[in-house]
């Protein structure tokens, strides 16, 4: 009896996986039976991790604003402003920035922020 290779769907099927393939070391990048469980492993882990970036990015935004304030930031000599505090003072003063904005400012440019502070607790 003959060995059957099967068609040229499987082989498109194959290439089509060895190519997401490409870069694996050693057999995982050769070997179509570890190819395809690496393969399924890493892309369900970069779906994972596409979100999971978005949480820690945000989370590092707020640490970074939160140290601003307990360090820089100060209306009274006696208090510093919280992050969560200052956060409600912005919603209800109406000034819509994001995180990753108040963020950028209190690294690059401190003074502006500081003036925006200054100005949302004078109004509240």
């Amino acid at each position: 009896m003959t060995r059957v290779t099967r068609g040229f769907v499987a082989k498109k099927r194959r290439k089509r996986i060895l190519k997401l393939a490409k870069g694996f070391r050693g057999a995982n990048s050769v070997l179509f039976r570890t190819v395809q469980q690496r393969t399924l492993r890493a892309l369900s882990l970069a779906y994972r991790d596409r979100r999971l970036y978005k949480r820690t990015v945000r989370a590092l935004w707020i640490r970074r604003l939160n140290g601003f304030l307990k360090n820089t930031f100060s209306p009274s000599a006696k208090k510093s402003l919280t992050y969560s505090s200052c956060i409600h003072e912005l919603k209800k003063s109406n000034i819509l920035l994001n995180r990753k904005i108040l963020s950028q400012l209190a690294i690059f440019d401190p003074e502006s922020l500081n003036a925006i502070l200054n100005a949302e607790t004078q109004k509240g």
